[in-house]
């Protein structure tokens, strides 16, 4: 299977500033999460992928096709053809309407105006904004602002998606229904997904990988499931019955209550030397039922404050 991208010690510079530290990776093709606090290097490491600036030094693939650089224009070609972009800003063309935008878009990328026009009806049907395709765009509320900015991402049917802040400015229903459009976009159409955010939440609703970044370094790469620790001393707890002499009795015996949804599911945090049978010799004794007990590891949010600090 050809790596969805490889770089080999990429390092990027702005004069005496220092943006990307020998970034070294090789992801197989999926849906990646981006993770980073601003200042991280996320937006340079896209622009370097999308060959818009090169690397100072080091090297690098996406799908085979070397990165451009610098007097390159053949190369940075064929690699943005393969390579669908969404930004965070709205890079909305006032004045246009919403079918116009995406087809001068498929223009952009090399497709013939009328091939354009087609595709640009197709992908704003799909993503639900075939009645507003003859509206302008600067009319569009938020939502379909960014449907727009995926539509003209998709036009030329790119194998890559870089997606920067999908989810910006949108409310709860519009956020998932934009996650629920990419998640789609990978398990339905075989895209390749970068998904560069903040929101921890997005990465755990679409990405099967995780990249944190912090300070132009990569500090930890790989499945959530590789990355977050496995705990041995946090459980989730569903049980039924009265259950507050039975809460008396583990907070006796030094297990700390992390959280109660009031419902009967409970995090809790045991004391070392503990062993599980107590929770099931406690609960018949207080008439409680158990239901179930899992392991409670480490969530993505707990392993990026790990990585890179609060």
């Amino acid at each position: 299977m050809t790596p969805l991208i490889e770089l080999a010690n990429v390092t990027r510079t702005f004069r005496a500033f220092t943006a990307l530290h020998d970034v070294t990776l090789s992801l197989p093709p999926g849906r990646v999460g981006l993770l980073g606090p601003n200042g991280a290097g996320k937006s340079t490491l896209l622009k370097i992928l999308m060959g818009l600036i090169p690397p100072s030094s080091g090297t690098g693939r996406v799908l085979d096709q070397p990165l451009g650089g610098d007097g390159d224009a053949e190369g940075n070609w064929r690699l943005r053809r393969l390579i669908g972009f969404m930004p965070e800003a709205d890079a909305l063309v006032p004045g246009l309407t919403g079918v116009e935008y995406v087809g001068l878009a498929g223009e952009l990328y090399g497709m013939p105006r009328r091939q354009a026009e087609r595709r640009a009806h197709e992908v704003l049907s799909y993503l639900e904004l075939e009645e507003a395709r003859y509206r302008r765009v600067e009319e569009y509320s938020t939502g379909m602002k960014q449907r727009a900015k995926l539509a003209q991402a998709l036009v030329h049917d790119p194998p890559v998606l870089l997606l920067d802040e999908p989810t910006s400015g949108l409310d709860p229903a519009g956020r998932d229904a934009m996650l629920r459009l990419v998640t789609r976009l990978g398990t339905e159409h075989g895209k390749s997904v970068v998904l560069s955010t903040h929101l921890l939440a997005d990465v755990e609703a679409v990405c099967e990988r995780v990249v944190i970044l912090a300070g132009g370094r990569v500090r930890r790469e790989g499945t959530v499931a590789e990355l977050c620790a496995r705990r041995r001393d946090r459980y989730r707890l569903r049980v039924q019955g009265d259950p507050d002499a039975f809460r008396q009795q583990l907070l006796a015996r030094g297990v700390a209550l992390l959280a109660d949804d009031g419902g009967g599911e409970w995090r809790v945090a045991v004391p070392d030397g503990w062993a599980n049978l107590s929770f099931f010799r406690l609960a018949e004794a207080h008439a409680v039922v158990i239901r179930s007990l899992v392991p409670d590891d480490e969530t993505l949010e707990e392993l990026f404050l790990r990585t890179v600090g609060s």
